[in-house]
């Protein structure tokens, strides 16, 4: 998984409530279990005028030109600002997969669904809670070009204007993203006191490893 430390990019207003996984990724797409390559899928049925199939080419798909996503303006966007509840709906794993592959490091909204925003922090991405005063404030001020600095370690975001934003990140993730260290990495830290355990286990019951 990668490391999350600082990030200095442009923002993607997405001005949306309660956007579900479905929307995200939809379900056609959740054949495959590569954790890659779903990035051209992200928002799919928001994004293009037809219908998308698994190894589809995109890049010759008709698209919905007043989707944010084609705008050209924010291509290249790390950021993605939107509303509340983001993420509801099914449990997928694909969505925080999907927009992590389209170049999401970091969101910015009120609120998550419990799942996804814990599945987030699992692959990679920085999920901030803001109040809605601040989103709001937010939404007022990006444009094409706008950018954010997001410090993980300091829990700061600081706009153009030299404005800094605090955040709340629980310690756990926060060390696990600053380290990028997912579930099997995170297990693989105490390698040695496994093997240990498992050596002292095998003279104990040795019947047990035969």
């Amino acid at each position: 998984m990668q490391a999350f430390k600082k990030l200095n990019t442009t923002v993607m207003p997405l001005d949306r409530a309660n956007i579900d996984t479905d929307a995200i990724i939809p379900k056609q797409f959740l054949k495959s279990i590569r954790r890659a390559g779903f990035g051209p899928y992200l928002f799919d049925e928001w994004r293009y005028q037809d219908i998308g199939e698994p190894e589809m080419d995109c890049s010759q798909r008709p698209l919905k030109k007043d989707f944010i996503l084609n705008n050209a303006d924010y291509q290249g966007a790390e950021i993605l600002l939107t509303r509340e509840n983001f993420g509801c709906g099914s449990s997928r794993e694909h969505a925080p997969w999907a927009l992590e592959d389209y170049g999401f490091r970091a969101i910015i909204a009120p609120s998550y669904a419990d799942i996804f925003y814990n599945n987030c922090f699992k692959n990679g991405i920085l999920p901030i809670v803001l109040t809605t005063g601040q989103v709001d404030q937010l939404f007022q001020q990006v444009q094409p070009g706008y950018q954010l600095a997001i410090d993980l370690e300091a829990q700061t975001i600081t706009t153009p204007t030299g404005q800094e934003i605090v955040f709340e990140v629980d310690a756990g993730r926060k060390y696990r993203l600053l380290n990028g260290l997912d579930d099997i990495a995170l297990t693989l830290l105490q390698s040695e006191k496994i093997k240990a355990y498992e050596e002292e286990r095998a003279k104990r019951a040795p019947w047990l490893f035969v």
